[in-house]
């Protein structure tokens, strides 16, 4: 039998605020990690600043899909996800901003 265009428009409704609850949560995550990691007190561009998240997804999407090698074994061995957006960010942070690393 087929639902009623009202019982699906009723179930989109919860979907989509499931989506919005988990993407508060994912952001939630990703920002505190990334004032661990010191990214709060660099000043950068968005723009700049997204293309250093999106290397650093490439990055973990390919360690990801290969055999317990490369970036995938780096990932669990430190726990620092902050990656390769932190590199560029070392040199300005290097004496005082390891407080996020306790």
């Amino acid at each position: 039998m087929k639902k009623p265009s009202s019982k699906i428009r009723d179930e989109i409704a919860k979907l989509q605020e499931h989506l919005k609850l988990a993407e508060t949560r994912e952001a939630e995550r990703i920002g505190r990690v990334a004032l661990k990691a010191g990214l709060g007190e660099i000043e950068i561009d968005e723009v700049e600043l997204q293309a250093a998240f999106e290397q650093l997804a490439k990055r973990f999407r390919a360690g990801n899909r290969a055999d317990k090698g490369g970036t995938s074994g780096w990932k669990k061995s430190t726990g620092d996800s902050s990656g390769e957006a932190s590199s560029e960010a070392d040199a300005s942070r290097a004496g005082p901003g390891s407080g996020g690393e306790a």
